[in-house]
């Protein structure tokens, strides 16, 4: 990047932007253009200063977070940016992924990664903190568990059955998914005639929603 990289620091505690401006202020060709203490400050001045990355804090107050990021979007396209939060509740991390911010990180993590996610963002890449792909997955995974326990309590069928529709609905054939659950072609075909007795089911495209609807499959 040929021009230096202009920065906006939007966040209320007077401390933190101080750490952050003297952070990212050592990096070379990175200067700070800006601070902001409020949501709308940061809209605001993004609108007015078009920084390249915003820094921004998601529990600041004025209007939401994700009615924040939409905003600076609106008044500076090519502005990029970055969260920096203490929150680490999913429901807050998905609404900032909703929005495309280019990164994630921590308060906690600071010193470590938040001139990775500037850098990253600068290069319309996106970095988030070890910690919140972490929490993600462990949230999928506690998601989905809960969705197969649930499903197996209101399902007939069983979860070796399940797992064959799932093979079955992503376009196996009866000896493919046979070979993958380890069991002969013949006892395969007999699972298959088990299931659309079961559920009632008349054809495979009946079966292919069946397994979208119960999310064994992706659409």
């Amino acid at each position: 990047m040929s021009h230096k990289l202009r920065i906006l620091i939007a966040d209320d505690h007077d401390l933190i932007r101080r750490g952050v401006r003297a952070l990212l202020h050592a990096s070379p060709g990175w200067e700070i253009c800006g601070e902001a203490t409020s949501a709308d400050d940061a809209v605001d001045k993004a609108g007015r200063l078009h920084p390249d990355v915003v820094v921004l804090d998601v529990s600041m107050p004025g209007m939401p977070a994700p009615d924040a990021v939409h905003r600076i979007r609106e008044v500076s396209p090519k502005s990029e940016v970055v969260v920096l939060t203490m929150d680490e509740s999913p429901l807050t991390m998905v609404q900032m992924f909703r929005e495309e911010v280019r990164g994630y990180v921590f308060k906690s993590d600071l010193d470590t990664d938040l001139v990775t996610a500037v850098a990253a963002a600068a290069r319309q890449e996106r970095f988030f903190t070890s910690r919140v792909s972490q929490k993600m997955y462990q949230e999928m995974v506690k998601g989905r568990a809960r969705h197969a326990e649930d499903l197996l309590r209101a399902s007939p069928l069983t979860a070796r059955q399940l797992e064959m529709v799932r093979l079955l609905a992503q376009g196996n054939s009866n000896k493919e998914a046979a070979a993958a659950l380890g069991i002969g072609e013949r006892t395969a075909e007999a699972h298959r005639a088990n299931i659309m007795r079961r559920l009632g089911l008349r054809s495979f495209s009946e079966l292919v929603r069946y397994a979208i609807r119960e999310r064994l499959i992706e659409r």
